[in-house]
């Protein structure tokens, strides 16, 4: 594993911009292609999500990298969710009890340049854009592409391709046509898609409603959901099925419709949704999938990296956060000094892959509870508890969200088995009556449901290792 090798990234994306900078930092030689144009001389933002959550797993591998500080100058933290009901009430639930956790509104795009800027600032990278790969030659480590511009196609030939490329992955459509291996590859899409829309800064420049907060409105079978921008702006996204439901994307299709949805389901979002016609007719309307698959590299010349090995739906906010410390992760592997590419690739998927499968499984069981659950009492009931817990005992206790939100310390597969077992020790607890949420509780009392929770917890965890969960 030389430094001089040659070593091709696909993609300029939030991964391949940071993994760019890393293996520059640590010398070697790079060349990233992306098919966009250069988003930080270009406006390339219709369609995909403008805003992102941003937190510690993600931050961990910025820090890695020495862009901790300048992501954060960029970002808006919000502290909790704020639920809105069709009355226009709200009522908001703290992602944490301990006063330190939260995460972060920020802007891809502005993220992404950061990130590019501080890539090129390195002499061993060259990024190049409009330069759209159309295959990968696997077996003798060829990317081909066609400029965009030109329409020229050309092709370049490295030590190691790394596909950085997103759910749609080149190099992983090439794993899939060229046939040298076993390749298992799933995609599966939700029912439901999603359309961007935005509520618009005050006159004064302010945000209209709190920024401190990323706002839902749950539905039931459907949901709208808005975080704030720097400029004063909110990104709104609405999650909808494409064609069940009394309302769905396939009949919301004229401005009496549109309106009539909004006005039943949203009406103080409407309020603050001036453009909202031109904007639902003109935005386009983006699925929703989770890809798996295995393995992500081809002997010591190829690797999957990100969205391309895994990409998630966004109900945990972990999509970006996921992708970043893939590249934590492989950095810790590369410091193990292993004879060669093929070593390190293998190593990087064992201890990756199965907190990938299980984040991907996450953010599916964060959609039903987004949409529906948040507004449910008994939901309510338990996070009140967990709030409890968390507040009163900050170090013995982490909710099944604070595992996965704010423990990077903690893999995310870890993270779903105690947070899942926890959950259903607590849901135990208030469904025979042994917690009454409705009464303040002492610290005496707190520390009785601490302890049988963490039993409970813990012979749940032992029953599914049985069980074989």
């Amino acid at each position: 594993m030389n430094k001089q090798e040659k070593i091709l990234i696909i993609g300029a994306g939030l991964c391949g911009s940071l993994l760019a900078l890393r293996l520059a930092q640590r010398g070697y030689k790079v060349a990233v292609y992306e098919s966009r144009p250069d988003l930080r001389t270009t406006d390339i933002s219709a369609g995909r999500s403008i805003n992102l959550a941003l937190s510690d797993r993600g931050l961990k591998a910025l820090r890695l990298c020495g862009m901790e500080e300048k992501a954060r100058e960029i970002c808006i933290p919000m502290y909790g969710r704020l639920m809105h009901d069709t009355a226009g009430n709200t009522f908001s639930s703290n992602y944490s009890g301990r006063e330190n956790e939260y995460i972060n509104s920020i802007s891809r795009g502005d993220l992404n340049a950061i990130l590019l800027d501080e890539a090129e600032k390195h002499e061993n990278v060259t990024i190049h854009f409009n330069k759209k790969c159309t295959h990968v030659d696997i077996e003798n480590v060829i990317a081909h592409f066609q400029d965009y511009k030109t329409k020229e196609a050309f092709s370049i030939d490295a030590t190691v391709i790394f596909g950085a490329d997103g759910a749609g992955s080149s190099l992983r459509k090439s794993y899939m046509s060229e046939r040298k291996f076993l390749f298992s590859y799933s995609q599966n899409y939700l029912n439901h898609g999603y359309k961007e829309l935005e509520i618009p800064a005050a006159v004064n420049g302010n945000h209209q409603i709190s920024k401190g907060h990323l706002h839902i409105w749950p539905r039931g079978d459907f949901m709208l959901i808005a975080l704030p921008n720097m400029d004063g702006s909110f990104t709104v996204t609405l999650f909808l099925s494409y064609d069940e439901g009394e309302f769905n994307f396939e009949n919301l299709t004229s401005e009496e419709k549109i309106t009539e949805f909004f006005e039943k389901e949203f009406p103080d979002a409407l309020a603050l949704i001036p453009n909202i016609k031109e904007e639902f007719m003109n935005n386009p309307t983006g699925p929703l999938g989770t890809v798996k698959c295995s393995p992500w590299s081809y002997q010591n010349k190829t690797l999957l990296i990100g969205d391309s090995s895994h990409a998630i739906v966004p109900f945990y906010g972990q999509g970006m956060n996921a992708s970043f410390e893939d590249v934590f992760v492989l950095d810790e592997v590369l410091n193990q000094h292993l004879p060669d590419w093929e070593t390190v690739f293998k190593a990087y998927q064992k201890a990756r892959k199965q907190d990938t499968d299980a984040i991907a499984d996450l953010a599916i069981d964060n959609f039903h509870e987004m949409k529906n659950h948040v507004a449910n009492p008994l939901f309510k009931e338990k996070r009140k508890i967990e709030m409890d817990l968390e507040k009163t005992f900050p170090h013995q206790y982490a909710s099944k969200y604070s595992l996965v939100t704010f423990n990077e310390h903690i893999g995310y597969n870890e993270a779903m088995k105690r947070g899942r077992a926890q959950d259903k020790a607590l849901l135990n607890m208030i469904s025979d009556d042994e917690v009454h949420t409705h009464l303040a509780m002492t610290k005496e009392e707190l520390k009785v449901i601490l302890d049988k929770v963490i039993e409970e917890t813990n012979e749940i965890l032992e029953e599914d290792k049985v069980a074989g969960l």
